[in-house]
């Protein structure tokens, strides 16, 4: 089995937004196209495509898109991407789906995916004999009708047959109407069936001589249907003080109101709906049309009634099954047209319209099945507390870190209350240890600075000159003595790791704490190391060494090592060498100096202070696209082998502008030094270490006023350098309005 085979994610919920994409990103539910569009919320539609789509547009609404986990439907995961406002849907169906899962999940099946077209006969003389002439006209209605859509043909699909129903006693007479009914395959088929529609008019006209009117397709989609199926044992269904008999008749009574009575039946049915709308909102499908078609199959009988129904089994257990028309489609315009459509058609993994349809059969009923346990247990106002609790927690100053597990605790407590939530996110913080970079002295703390780079990144592995800056982030350390192992723990992060110090491993993080324990000669030692990132992860900030020089300083601290910069500086090189293969030395330089340089990798390295008497403003620009400095270090070296002495021409180019950047910076010269940094731009892009990204936030700061920007670091993503002197709260602002993050910092002067 495949990761993409997995549909269970623990914990999903509690995780940031970013670290749910690497998630999906590593598990390979999502590829690098899609998890850079999410990333950057470039999954959305544009405005320009809005308006080729309907009319008067000025703009785009967005809506929250969420995932559904745990489904299990004829045996197949799916994890089912939900576009949906109204909170608690999609964790209750999630926990929903899960525990039908374990009862071995949904089975679901479907008729061939027809749609229904009319054709309205009025003015017939005889009702009885039009509708004898016309079915004896079939095979020529039906043929006419095909040809109009020979691909549809090609695909398997077409008119299969038609039906003619008469209407006694109208204003016009009879009436009488021809239903063409069409397989659209894999669309959902609304044009075309319209237009075959339009096409057989003149040709039922001279068949029955009357008037043909009205032609279009009908949204009551009965020839469309969907079954889905579960069965659920009562031991699964105990829980939070209630047996599971007692939960099992309990649905089962709250479903037979629903059953005999339209007003309970209407809100029952519209909780179905809340499941099959987001995923045809998801997948680029007409969800107005799917609830008519739902609620007019509810209501076809003498009543309006509920669509699924529960029972009791024979062996006891709770028998669940929902029947309703469902027509959907995964091509035509909608799906081309959006590109979120055809990113959540993949990270669904269907490959026909009848699958996305059985799909959405066990989502409803999955929901359906939620709201149910809810009413007869907790009670649905459980769910809808939660989006209280959310605003609760924020104004009690939860950090982002603990917030979704205060949010819940605060549901829990029943009291969604501000002094409450303050004592949640007291307990809460301190449990994770997010307390403790706060409570921890400062002298106990170990400290690696993040930094920028001005000028001259990859040709300074090449022995080139670079100029290089701290900035205002850093990552923070903490080492405490404990009884036994070594514990690495990143609150922020979410990791929590007990390790072998000396065992051999793949794993870069683990080989450097191999090597810094070793360099300290403290193998033998039991600590627990907390690291506290202040440093956006691979973003080209130096993360790496900060990390490095943090924790070797802590501990250094602990055990009394007593440890000079240089030798600080000298082990950090070691980890920056296993995590990123061939190092230049130059960000475990500045994570340990902190200081503003021109540095050349050497034994020992050459590094030069600059002296800057006034600070330079800079806005840093985050793609939000993971940077892996090794992987762009090696595609530079790859080019540098094919084409050495090209490569070799620019290596020089960037060497000779990052001296003359050094008589820019310390003459304050910021136009010169704008220039040479739109200069190194190009040196770099044409060394294939750009990226999509990192060339939209280039040209966004210059088109704000930037007098130079550039990547910074190993590049494919990243972050990017902007050098502005006159507003760069305006080229921030402009950043964050194309969906990046932006940081407004300054280098050198009195700030450091």
């Amino acid at each position: 089995m495949s990761d993409r085979d997995s549909s269970p994610i623990p914990q999903f919920y509690r995780r940031s937004v970013e670290e749910r994409l690497c998630i999906l990103h590593d598990r390979q539910i999502l590829d690098d196209k899609d998890f850079r569009a999410l990333k950057l919320g470039r999954q959305t539609l544009l405005t320009q495509g809005a308006d080729r789509m309907v009319e008067n547009v000025i703009g785009v609404f967005g809506l929250p898109l969420g995932l559904g986990l745990n489904f299990r439907i004829n045996g197949k995961p799916y994890i089912v991407p939900l576009v949906v406002e109204e909170p608690s849907i999609i964790a209750g169906m999630s926990s929903a789906a899960k525990l039908l899962g374990q009862a071995g999940g949904f089975e679901v099946e479907s008729t061939d995916p027809i749609l229904i077209g009319q054709v309205q006969l009025v003015y017939v003389e005889s009702a009885a004999r039009a509708k004898t002439a016309l079915l004896e006209a079939k095979e020529e209605i039906i043929n006419l009708a095909n040809s109009l859509h020979p691909r549809l043909i090609a695909r398997g699909g077409g008119v299969r047959d038609i039906e003619v129903i008469i209407h006694a006693g109208t204003s016009v007479g009879d009436m009488v109407v021809i239903h063409l009914l069409v397989d659209t395959r894999d669309a959902m088929g609304a044009n075309l069936v319209n237009s075959m529609c339009e096409g057989v008019a003149p040709l039922a006209e001279r068949i029955t001589g009357g008037r043909a009117f009205l032609r279009i397709l009908s949204n009551l989609n009965d020839r469309a249907m969907v079954t889905a199926e579960v069965g659920v044992p009562v031991g699964l269904l105990a829980g939070k003080g209630y047996a599971g008999e007692d939960v099992r008749d309990g649905i089962v009574l709250a479903n037979e109101f629903a059953r005999v009575d339209p007003y309970r039946a209407a809100t029952h049915n519209k909780g179905i709906m809340n499941g099959v709308d987001a995923v045809a909102l998801a997948t680029g499908n007409d969800w107005r049309a799917m609830e008519a078609a739902a609620h007019a199959y509810a209501g076809r009988g003498n009543s309006y009634t509920a669509l699924a129904q529960w029972r009791k089994g024979d062996s006891g257990d709770l028998i669940g099954r929902l029947e309703m028309p469902i027509k959907v489609g995964i091509v035509g315009g909608p799906m081309q047209s959006n590109p979120g459509v055809g990113l959540n058609l993949r990270i669904l993994g269907v490959e026909s319209a009848t699958e996305l349809a059985e799909v959405m059969g066990a989502v409803g009923l999955a929901q359906n099945f939620a709201a149910l346990r809810a009413l007869v247990t907790q009670g649905i106002q459980q769910g809808h507390m939660t989006l209280h609790a959310r605003s609760v927690a924020m104004a009690a100053g939860a950090p982002q870190e603990a917030f979704d597990i205060v949010v819940e605790r605060l549901v829990d407590s029943g009291e969604i209350k501000i002094w409450k939530a303050e004592e949640i996110v007291s307990s809460v913080v301190a449990e994770l240890g997010l307390g403790a970079l706060a409570d921890a002295p400062e002298e106990d703390l170990g400290v690696g600075n993040g930094k920028v780079i001005i000028l001259g990144e990859h040709a300074v592995v090449y022995g080139s000159h670079a100029i290089a800056a701290p900035v205002p982030l850093a990552i923070r350390a903490s080492a405490e003595k404990t009884a036994k192992g070594v514990h690495l723990l990143i609150p922020a992060w979410g990791v929590e790791k007990k390790l072998e110090i000396g065992a051999k491993s793949k794993d870069s993080l683990q080989e450097s704490l191999n090597l810094i324990f070793a360099e300290l000669g403290i193998t033998h030692e039991s600590v627990r190391l907390k690291v506290f990132p202040g440093i956006p992860r691979a973003m080209g900030m130096g993360g790496s060494a900060a990390i490095a020089v943090a924790v070797i300083r802590a501990l250094s601290k602990r055990f009394d090592i007593d440890l000079s910069d240089e030798r600080v500086n000298e082990i950090a090189f070691g980890c920056e060498k296993i995590a990123h293969g061939t190092a230049s030395g130059i960000d475990n330089t500045l994570a340990t100096y902190g200081r503003f340089i021109l540095f050349r990798k050497g034994e020992p390295a050459f590094q030069r202070a600059l002296e800057i008497v006034h600070p330079i403003p800079i806005v840093l620009g985050i793609t939000g696209v993971e940077s892996l400095t090794a992987k762009m270090v090696a595609r530079v070296r790859v080019g540098w082998q094919r084409n050495q002495a090209i490569y070799e021409r620019i290596f020089n180019e960037i060497d000779t502008l990052t001296l003359q950047g050094v008589d820019a910076i310390e003459q304050g010269d910021l136009t010169q030094l704008g220039a040479l940094m739109n200069i190194n731009q190009g040196l770099l892009n044409a060394l294939q270490v750009s990226s999509p990204e990192l060339e939209e936030l280039v040209q966004i700061a210059r088109d704000n006023g930037a007098l130079g920007a550039k990547l910074t670091g190993g590049g494919g993503g990243g972050s990017m350098v902007a050098l502005c002197p006159d507003d760069p709260e305006k080229v921030a602002a402009a950043m964050q309005d194309a969906g990046y993050r932006a940081i407004v910092a300054s280098i050198g002067g009195a700030t450091e």
